[in-house]
């Protein structure tokens, strides 16, 4: 994506819901499969991104084949084409693997993933996912990604003490170390491929909290990983940094996974999250460390003065004959304490948008006033690209209706060719549809999904 001109509001799109990953769904669905509906944004097809927005449409209302209270279907998704997987973290079955039994409810939040197939503009549900170790509140389905013919699937409290790859997944005793599951689909029928674990594994590393998949490349955060190192394939035994995270690049070669890195921060400190959201493009990687302290700003500052408390920071690494190192240290040209930078993260080509969903201007559409902070928890968007490996900020991003305080823009985003998705989840309109009233602010929580495009 270049955007050399900017970037203007294509739409706003409301969805009506009080759970957070409805919200999530909801941009995933409404903000970019209604794209797909008539045709791709820079696929060649005959529209125009503008005129397939005009046309914006709600194409299906999907729901779990054993719909559960409090099971968060939605919490994630992923679509690929014609497949779309949607996670359920909190779904209580006691299956194991693919079309298990789902009317055991003894396993309380051990999670389930659905995949969902798209055949003449109709959805249907393919498959019934979950884990092969099942276990009570693993919370498989909290992340999920889908490139081609494999799902992989995030459970970052699962429990087991195994490294590496198909270990032993029966001894519980890493609390909360998390787990990874990869499954590929053979003509139509999906089956559990590996069971990733990582060389470090320890309690609470929180492993699969976040995921990304290009190709046969998958990236893992464990935003709870403790160790002290920086850098890549540094020293994983001094755990004397607390949940400064750690990212695990893995890459499958005739069917078989291996950890290709262990990635760690350039400046690494404790409750730095690094690792709670990752975008993987191609070779390049992005890591985002909300918690990140330091206070400066723009690409590559000073990393040493940590005056500003989870400011955050996001990392990019690229990879270089399978050798991974850091190009860039990316921070908000308006730096604050508690705006939660890296919260979420996108990559297409050489563009990036970090989400801020706690920074507070008071701005409204691009590159708006950034030191008026009286719209507390607003939130906003930045975009960087990349020329010549050197990385620097295009474009500030806020609400058309910015203004109501918490609404937390840029808390999940979505980055497609040169078209670029903000969900705003706690926005308050009473709108419904697409470009509706903006400025009626009588239904807190509802939510809202924005759309942007270059001039």
């Amino acid at each position: 994506m270049k955007m050399t001109t900017g970037l203007r509001l294509l739409n706003h799109s409301v969805a009506r819901g009080a759970e957070r990953g409805t919200q999530f769904l909801s941009l995933v669905l409404v903000g970019l499969l209604s794209l797909f509906v008539s045709g791709c944004p820079g696929g060649g097809g005959a529209q125009t991104a503008q005129e397939i927005v005009a046309q914006l449409v709600q194409q299906g209302y999907l729901k779990a084949s054993n719909t559960g209270g409090s099971d968060r279907f939605g919490l994630s998704a992923a679509l690929a084409g014609d497949t779309l997987v949607v996670g359920a973290p909190f779904e209580d079955s006691n299956a194991t693997g693919v079309n298990g039994n789902e009317a055991d409810n003894s396993a309380a939040d051990s999670g389930a993933a659905y995949v969902f197939i798209r055949t003449g503009g109709v959805w249907s549900q393919q498959a019934y996912l979950k884990a092969s170790n099942t276990e009570t509140f693993d919370q498989f389905g909290y992340s999920v990604a889908l490139a081609g013919d494999t799902l992989v699937v995030g459970a970052p409290f699962e429990d087991s003490n195994a490294t590496g790859v198909n270990g032993n997944q029966a001894d519980n005793s890493a609390t909360s170390s998390g787990a990874v599951y990869v499954f590929t689909r053979t003509g139509g029928v999906w089956s559990q491929q590996a069971y990733l674990k990582v060389s470090n594994t320890r309690v609470g590393g929180w492993l699969g909290q976040s995921v990304a998949l290009a190709s046969d490349t998958l990236a893992v955060g464990a935003p709870g990983e403790g160790s002290n190192a920086t850098g890549v394939n540094g020293n994983q035994a001094d755990n004397s940094a607390s949940s400064s995270g750690a990212v695990y690049v893995f890459t499958r070669t005739g069917g078989v996974w291996s950890q290709q890195a262990y990635v760690k921060a350039s400046n690494t400190g404790q409750g730095d999250a690094f690792g709670y959201s990752i975008a993987l493009a191609g070779d390049t990687l992005a890591v985002g460390a909300y918690g990140e302290d330091s206070n400066a700003t723009g690409v590559n500052g000073n990393q040493a003065d940590n005056s500003a408390t989870s400011s955050g920071a996001v990392y990019v690494f690229a990879r270089t004959g399978g050798v991974w190192s850091q190009q860039a240290y990316v921070k908000a040209s308006n730096t604050e304490i508690d705006d939660w930078f890296g919260i979420s993260v996108a990559l297409a080509g050489d563009s990036l948008a970090v989400g801020a969903p706690a920074e507070d201007s008071n701005a409204t559409g691009i590159n708006g006033n950034e030191v008026d902070n009286s719209a507390f928890g607003s939130g906003a968007v930045y975009v960087f690209t990349r020329t010549g490996g050197v990385w620097s900020q295009q474009a500030y991003v806020k609400a058309s209706n910015t203004g109501q305080a918490g609404d937390s823009f840029g808390y999940s985003i979505a980055l497609v060719g040169d078209t670029l998705a903000v969900g705003a989840y706690n926005e308050a309109s009473n709108a419904t549809g697409v470009n509706g009233n903006q400025a009626d602010n009588s239904a807190p929580g509802s939510g809202a999904v924005y759309v942007f495009q270059p001039q």
